[in-house]
């Protein structure tokens, strides 16, 4: 299965790439303590992209999701949760879980080369994993790929202008997907059977919905997209990755990143 199949193709028809325009962002979020200059860009980088594989029916998951929470809250990091299905035949059919986000998993077990999935698991700068709970080893991995030339290399910015997403991203080597990933900033959730029965849990960031937008071929480039992909459901937000692939379907390295939240 394509990991990044998405139920959003309406939106290829509304989606403009524009000519390439070197530009100071007005706002760039996520805010952290480092800037960069490239193509004409200077922004603030992100530290790191953590995707967190999780399901509310896996009773070793909620303090990964705790610890999801806990990079959101740090502000300097792209933190997402992506709940997976294959936990529901225990009784609990996850609500925010869906095959795409089952895919994507099993696209980077493949990238991995391992023989199957497990949660949690979080996948960061889609180059590493460690276990989803163990917050201190994601930070520390995440140093140490910055360290090793394996971080956020590439400057995007992403702000809302009237009705539409303005999204620039800087020069930098290589080629890579422009993926846009859609999420809920917090949904409550009462798990009523599973592992997790009797439980209210708070779930960040979790992803309803993945669509590639487009090619970056090392150049700035700039996209537009419709402020209502962000309207069209309270509280959201999207991620913005810039993602090279291994082939087609295989996930792989991410070297840009940004975020961007629904107008209040």
């Amino acid at each position: 299965m394509p990991a990044f199949k998405t139920s959003r193709l309406s939106l290829i028809g509304s989606l403009f790439l524009l000519a390439a325009l070197p530009a100071a962002a007005e706002e760039t979020v996520p805010q952290t303590q480092v800037k960069t200059e490239a193509g004409g860009l200077e922004v603030t980088q992100p530290k790191g992209v953590v995707e967190l594989f999780t399901s509310q029916g896996c009773a070793s998951c909620p303090p990964a999701d705790a610890a999801l929470k806990h990079l959101i809250d740090d502000g300097s990091i792209v933190a997402l949760s992506y709940h997976v299905d294959y936990w529901n035949y225990l009784g609990w059919a996850d609500t925010l879980a869906s095959k795409e986000n089952t895919a994507r998993q099993y696209a980077y077990a493949k990238m991995f080369g391992r023989n199957g999935v497990y949660t949690p698991q979080a996948v960061l700068n889609g180059r590493d994993q460690v276990n989803g709970a163990n917050l201190s080893g994601i930070k520390g991995r995440l140093i140490a790929l910055s360290g090793a030339d394996a971080g956020m290399k590439v400057p995007i910015s992403a702000e809302r202008k009237d009705d539409e997403i303005d999204i620039t991203i800087g020069e930098g080597d290589g080629k890579a997907n422009v993926v846009i990933v859609y999420f809920n900033r917090q949904k409550v959730v009462d798990v009523e059977k599973g592992e997790n029965s009797g439980k209210k849990m708070s779930y960040w960031h979790a992803v309803r919905d993945i669509q590639t937008i487009g090619m970056w071929d090392g150049t700035s480039a700039r996209f537009v997209l419709p402020a209502s992909v962000l309207d069209q459901e309270k509280d959201s937000g999207c991620a913005i990755l810039l993602q090279q692939m291994k082939d087609a379907e295989t996930p792989g390295a991410i070297v840009g990143a940004a975020t961007l939240m629904a107008a209040p």
